[in-house]
This record gives structure tokens, sequence and C-alpha cells, in this order.
């Protein structure tokens, strides 16, 4: 890949550089930078010019509406950085601090609001011809052209193994015959989700006896363990490991549960306390005890804190102590308290169970919560929130989706569960039999997808989406990876996860694409990341990385402060992507997602 640097800077930008270098007050040379921007606006889009393609033109105004904004006094005082000021002290005073990935996003920025890029002149699909003919023979042309697309992304897709595939299948139940030797255990135990609590692995030792792993590995298990990081696996999704270290496929099952070293270093720093933190401000929307509230008419209740095993980037570990951990459950008094706090409020129509994973208490247990929960009159919807069907798909007795499908009255209330399927991967026989028992006891199923860099290459997340809801699952959200400063290994740019929503995801049927990208913003909450209204990109800091600022969803509505907040470098990104072996031309467009 290029190597971007101040140069590509100084021979692209000849008009920039030139009012950089003006022995004038910054403010001047702010007011010149912005009269030169919107010079080149009114000059392309005033002028039809046709060697700009329509859609390549329209990436002359994005580029435009962002430099202004980065150029703006109040963007460099809520982002706390003055990319004019960098840039001035570059060229003018040649004191160069930036990176190679704050002069690739920058360059590429200058390229489009000049009108030098060409994307659409290099497209492998082209429907042009629709314009030079009409009817059947159009129908017939377009047809083609739609053929060759999909082939395109078929083809993408089957890069990526899916856990339900024949081979998938064959070794997985190898694996499982394995384990089960080794811990002299039955078939018949296995699917007791009460004996896969039992024998999680939850150090180093415990689970290379299940699962194969490297030496770089077990080493960060076992420091992950002696630094106090929650870790377990339990044995049915440690099954889902491959044998064969060469072997990459399984890349985003282990990203889920074995913490990088960036973790384990942030997690072991003390003395910042913006590491291993409640991220969210959960507390600061806790109005008593296990309950959370951020929106109008729904909460989340926690009765139970702990999972039989836990994500490496959880929301929620800085408060958990690690899988099945002692004092996990409520007590019983609190959990009085909670349910009398949401029946004091009618306003709340939806009640949202979690934790922790709610699945992993007893059936007797459940009942008893579900029970308060379903006596209360103004409760329409009983969410339950679990990852169980992915790490415990034994879990789902005959019994228990019985029990969960009770809850249903319909036309009065509805129970359904929300989980969080991350990788085709992680699919699995076991996995579709847990889905079909709750799809027929009436339950509807949706997933929450963590956007995370093991699950973001092209049409990965979408071949995910077009799998599950083959399996009766529906898509309900892509979140992007919080900004958390010890998950950095998982986090990637704000624009890939706007790429894969307009480029990829965008090919799939209605029904298998009815996700909605979110950011979720500390203290805030959910920011729809398909409206461009629900934010601004403010500046770029010297490092690269892209600095929004998010707009509240009370906003026009209720009073509330804006949220600051950054993203990774893009081609900090790319750089990796291609270390994996990607072809960093699929990803070009990229540059040109705000």
């Amino acid at each position: 890949m290029h190597s971007w640097s101040k140069n590509d800077f100084l021979q692209k930008a000849h008009s920039w550089v030139a009012l950089l270098r003006l022995d004038e007050d910054i403010e001047i040379i702010r007011e010149k930078l912005l009269a030169h921007i919107n010079s080149l606006l009114f000059e392309k889009f005033s002028v039809d010019d046709p060697t700009i393609h329509d859609l390549d033109r329209v990436m002359i105004r994005d580029c435009a509406n962002v430099l202004r904004n980065i150029l703006m006094r109040r963007s460099e005082k809520m982002a706390n950085y003055s990319v004019l000021s960098a840039l001035i002290n570059s060229v003018k005073n040649d004191i160069d601090e930036l990176s190679p990935s704050f002069w690739a996003d920058i360059c590429h920025l200058i390229d489009g609001v000049e009108g030098n890029i060409r994307l659409h002149e290099t497209v492998n699909f082209e429907f042009t011809h629709d314009h030079e003919y009409s009817g059947r023979k159009a129908a017939i042309l377009r047809s083609n052209e739609l053929d060759k697309l999909e082939a395109y992304m078929s083809e993408m897709m089957n890069r990526y193994e899916s856990g339900l595939s024949e081979e998938s299948v064959r070794r997985r139940i190898s694996t499982k015959k394995r384990i089960l030797k080794i811990l002299s255990s039955t078939t018949s135990q296995w699917n007791d989700w009460r004996w896969q609590i039992r024998h999680i692995a939850k150090d180093a030792k415990k689970l290379s006896r299940m699962a194969v792993l490297s030496g770089n590995e077990i080493r960060r298990v076992e420091e992950s363990c002696k630094a106090g990081i929650p870790f377990g696996v339990t044995p049915y999704y440690a099954s889902l490991f491959d044998t064969d270290l060469s072997n990459t496929r399984d890349s985003a099952v282990r990203a889920q549960v074995i913490p990088p070293d960036s973790y384990i270093n942030a997690f072991n720093d003390k003395s910042n306390e913006h590491y291993v933190s409640d991220f969210m401000l959960e507390q600061d929307t806790s109005p008593v005890d296990h309950i959370t509230r951020r929106y109008t008419s729904i909460l989340i209740f926690k009765p139970y804190n702990a999972c039989p095993q836990v994500c490496v980037y959880c929301q929620r570990n800085w408060e958990i102590d690690g899988p099945m951990a002692a004092g996990a459950m409520a007590k019983e008094h609190e959990i009085r308290e909670s349910i009398k706090w949401i029946e004091d409020h009618p306003s709340i129509k939806e009640v949202l169970v979690t934790g922790g994973d709610p699945l992993v208490m007893a059936d007797s247990r459940l009942k008893s919560i579900l029970d308060a929960i379903s006596r209360i009159p103004h409760i329409e919807r009983i969410r339950i929130g679990t990852r169980t069907p992915v790490t415990l798909p034994m879990r789902f007795t005959p019994e228990l989706c019985k029990l969960l499908g009770s809850y249903r009255i319909p036309g009065k209330r509805e129970l359904c569960v929300v989980t969080h399927i991350q990788h085709p991967y992680e699919l699995t026989t076991d996995f579709v039999k847990a889905i079909d028992r709750l799809k027929r006891n009436g339950i509807s199923v949706y997933n929450q997808m963590v956007f995370t860099f093991f699950s973001s290459r092209r049409f990965e997340a979408s071949y995910l989406r077009r799998l599950i809801r083959l399996c009766g699952v529906d898509p309900y959200y892509t979140f992007y990876p919080k900004g958390k400063e010890e998950t950095i290994d998982y986090r990637v740019p704000i624009a890939r996860l706007l790429q894969e929503q307009k480029e990829e995801s965008r090919l799939l049927p209605g029904l298998a694409r009815t996700d909605e990208p979110v950011f979720n913003v500390p203290g805030l909450g959910k920011n729809h990341l398909n409206a461009w209204q629900h934010r601004d990109l403010i500046s770029i800091n010297k490092d690269g990385s892209r600095i929004y600022e998010f707009h509240p969803w009370e906003k026009k509505i209720a009073d509330q402060k804006t949220y600051v907040g950054s993203d990774i470098p893009i081609l900090d990104y790319l750089l990796r992507l291609e270390e994996i072996g990607e072809n960093i031309e699929d990803y070009k467009t990229i540059w040109y997602y705000f």
C-alpha cells in the first residue's frame, strides 16, 4: 500500500499549500480556505463538466462539507485540536508531527473536493444501457447485470466458511468426541446445560485441554487470569475452535474470548481511569439497583450479573467478575425493590431482562422473575437478552421454551429473545435447533451484532445476516464497537461500517437486512449511523482518527448535550486488513463515507 506523507499533500494540494504559506493571521488563512472550498463547490456544480460522473460530483459536495466543518473554530474547540494549525505548522513552519494516517485522510478529502476522484469510471457493473433501451430489452440487460452483481457477492461470501457447512459439522463432531473423551463424559452429559456450566474452562490449562491453542494464546489467557480479567469458555464453545492452527477461519471465535495484549495491558494500567470503566455511564442512569433507564418506555433489568462465558469487548466488563461468579445473583429483596420500581412507573412499557446472562438462572428462578414482571399491567413486552443460543444452545430445553412462550398473550403482551451472534462460523446445528424450539413456541428472536475487526471484511457481516435469517433470527442492530480504550484491537473506522451498510448489506433482500447500524454513545444512547443528520465529522487527529460530534436522540425534543468521540484511523485499518491477505483495492471507497 502507498506510504502517505506530507509530500503527497504538497504534490496534490497546490492551491491549499499556497494559502497555508501566506504570511497572514490564521483567521485570514481560514477565511481564504473556506472561500476556496466554496468556490470549488460552486464551480463543479455550476459547470456541466462531462468528465465528472454525477455520483463523483456528489463526493465533491460531501468532501466540501467535511472540510468546512473541520475548519470551523467551533469544531476546533470541541475537538480540542486544530487541523488548520497543524497544516500551517507542517507546511509553513516545517513542523511535521502528523502521521501517515492523517495525511492519507487529508489527501483523500482534498482529492474529493478538487474533483479528482473518478471512482465511478472503474466500477465493475454498469446500468447505463437502461437509458439506451426501453421495455423488455432494457429489462433483460439490467437483469444480466444484476446476475453479475449477485455472482460477485456470492463469490465474496464464499470466502467465509459457515459453521453449518458439511465440513464444519464433521469437524466439530470430531472435536466434540475428543473433548468428551478428555473429560470422561458422555453425549448425554454434553447436552445438559448444567454439565456445560460445571465444566467451563476458566484458565489456560483447562481450555488447552479442550481446544488447540497456540503458545501465544496460552500466554495471553494466563496473563488475563493473573490480571483478574473475566475469562471462561464453555466446552460447547471450545468445540468451535479449529484444531488446525494454520487456518484462520475461526479467528472471530477465538477473538470473542481470548483477550489481545492491548486489552491485557490496558486492564493492568490502573493509572488511566478511562480503561475498563463504566463507558456507557450506566451508573448515571440507574435510578435503583439492577435497573438502567436511558429511554422513555423501556428499561434494562439485571437480576443476574454473570455469564457462562464473557465476550472480551463486553460493555459491562467493569462490573462482571467472571463466568458464573459467586454473588452474581441479585438478592431477593433487591429484585422485589426493582420490580416495585417498575410497577410505580407506568411510562415503562417494555423490560429488557439481561445482565450478565439471565438464562443461566434455573427455570424456577427465571419463572419467579418473569411472573412478577408479567403481572405489571403496563408492561407490553419482555425481552430476554442472552448469548446462550451461541455459547450454550442446550439451555433451550423444551421446558424452558414452553415457559418463555407462556408469557405471550397475542394482542396484549409479547416475549422475545435478543441474542448476539457475531460470525457465520459460530452457527451450528445445535444453534439452529435452539432457535427452532423458540420459534415453535411463538417467540421472535433478534440479533445484535458488534461490527468488530474480526467480522468486518467485505461481505462477512452480510453473509451472517443472510444465514441467521434462514435460521429464524431477525437482524436487529449492528453496533459500532464501544470506544473503550482497552478494546482498540476490535474497533474499526465508522466509515467501514457505513461502507458495509451502503455497498454490501444493501445488496441483500430487505428481510435479510433489517438491522440498523448504531453507535452507542456514552451517557446518551443509540446514535443511528444511517442518518447523517445524527453526527458531524468535526476534525481529524494527528494520528488519523476522525473526530465526530454525535447528536443525542432527544434533540428537538428535550435539552441534551452532544458527545465528541473518535474512531480508528482508516489507513491503520486498511494496513491491518492487508496483513491478513485482503485486497485493499476492494475497500477504496471507504475514504468517502463520513
